[in-house]
């Protein structure tokens, strides 16, 4: 037996082994969706295979959109009225939206949200999806976050053939462009905006901290940054003169190590030098990333680039990081000048009683499964997410649904397929007690 086939069979079997004793737990409905959930698990695990053979590097735009055309078949046969939002103004292939509204006037409305793309580029080695057990599978967004679509789709897939949608209002937004964001941003996701602001409540299936007794009630947001230093060349003999000064590289060197000083130890918020260049000339190409520099050892540098990244908990702590850095950048030593300049990034997602009762629900539907309680994840164990452009236009969201895994963004990504038929069966159950309320 291949491992494919015993992977179907032994993840039916865990599906299936539900205690019957939790049954008293869940009304008739919710009895139907998790036999109705492992019906369709070995449709689900093709499914995941099929789109993780698909590459769909962020700049591969055909792969995107081939993979968005996928989404798109599985959407429609479930009722869905699916639309391709073309990206061609923020240089990406684009975004699949589906909809299914009900006639119920007072349905609650839920937006849920995965992507198409991966971090994998078109001529990555790394592309296709392989068994390494009956449990465990490897390839390029296998459950960053190929796997966590699946779990959207197979999830609303159980319900609709249960006739159990007609209490919610749906939007299913995957994006083509969250590993790397079109720009400029308020067009790349303005399709999350307004979906939000359309929605109540919002779910995030990224895999997050990959652990499934977590999930994220709240998310750093992220900006990028840019430190530009400039001072006089000179002989190096000459270095620490009142009329020379001290040079790029020290005056860059003060600046970075006194944001560590001064902001290092503020709970949740980070702050990273991913890049560094500098001599007599340099030059930083910010679109492709990359740098260089010419130099001797002999002569003071006259320039220097640093780009890094600022993660904050919330808008408060962004803009208090911000200001203590311009200020710190203000103080140049003798004989240099700095400027640092914060680009666009993806807002905060901040912890509120709405995401907390949502938790409260998730947990509640894990444990009448008779699977674990579900705690929040601390946010430092994920980095941003589109579901922070969301968070701030419903009452409730949270993230981390998804597939779990681990090694997401290397080579080495697998997915725990154990985490499969838990996940849709409790975002199956979420949704339908959503309905009730």
């Amino acid at each position: 037996m291949s491992f494919l086939k015993l992977s179907y069979v032994l993840i039916i079997a865990l599906a299936t082994t539900f205690p019957l004793t939790s049954y008293a737990k869940l009304d008739k409905n919710e009895q139907q969706i998790v036999i109705q959930v492992a019906h369709h698990l070995p449709q689900a695990l093709q499914e995941i295979e099929q789109a993780v053979n698909i590459n769909s590097g962020s700049l591969n735009l055909a792969g995107v959109k081939k993979v968005g055309q996928l989404a798109t078949a599985q959407l429609t046969a479930i009722g869905f009225k699916v639309e391709w939002l073309d990206g061609s103004a923020f240089n990406r292939a684009g975004h699949v939206l589906a909809t299914r509204e009900s006639n119920n006037p007072n349905a609650i409305k839920i937006l849920m949200i995965g992507h198409l793309d991966t971090v994998f580029a078109e001529n990555d080695n790394f592309n296709t999806y392989t068994q390494l057990s009956p449990t465990l599978a490897s390839g390029p967004g296998v459950a960053d976050m190929k796997g966590g679509n699946t779990i959207i789709i197979t999830a609303l897939k159980s319900l609709h053939e249960l006739n159990l949608l007609n209490n919610v209002s749906i939007k299913v937004l995957l994006t083509g462009d969250e590993e790397s964001s079109g720009q400029p941003l308020n067009l790349s996701k303005q399709a999350i905006v307004d979906a939000a602001i359309w929605a109540d409540v919002a779910l995030g299936y990224e895999n997050a901290d990959n652990n499934i007794e977590t999930a994220m009630v709240a998310r750093r947001g992220y900006i990028d940054w840019t430190l530009t230093v400039e001072a006089q060349a000179a002989h190096s003999s000459q270095i620490f003169s009142d009329t020379v000064g001290f040079g790029a590289i020290y005056e860059a060197s003060r600046i970075l190590n006194s944001f560590r000083e001064q902001l290092a130890s503020q709970p949740n918020l980070t702050f990273n030098p991913g890049l560094i260049v500098g001599g007599t000339h340099a030059d930083f190409d910010n679109a492709h990333s990359t740098a260089t520099a010419f130099g001797k050892s002999n002569v003071i540098a006259q320039k220097v680039y640093v780009a890094g990244d600022l993660r904050a908990l919330s808008p408060t702590q962004e803009e208090d990081a911000k200001k203590t850095m311009q200020r710190i950048v203000s103080h140049n030593l003798n004989g240099s000048k700095a400027t640092l300049e914060f680009a666009d990034g993806y807002p905060a997602m901040a912890m509120t009683e709405g995401n907390q009762k949502l938790l409260a629900m998730y947990s509640k539907a894990s444990e009448d499964l008779g699977y674990n309680k579900v705690l929040a994840a601390n946010p430092r164990n994920a980095g941003a997410a589109d579901i922070s452009f969301a968070a701030n236009h419903v009452d409730m969201a949270l993230d981390g649904l998804g597939l779990m895994g681990a090694g997401a963004h290397t080579q080495n990504e697998t997915a725990d397929l154990t985490s499969l038929s838990k996940n849709i069966e409790k975002s199956a159950l979420l949704i339908y007690r959503l309905g009730q309320l």
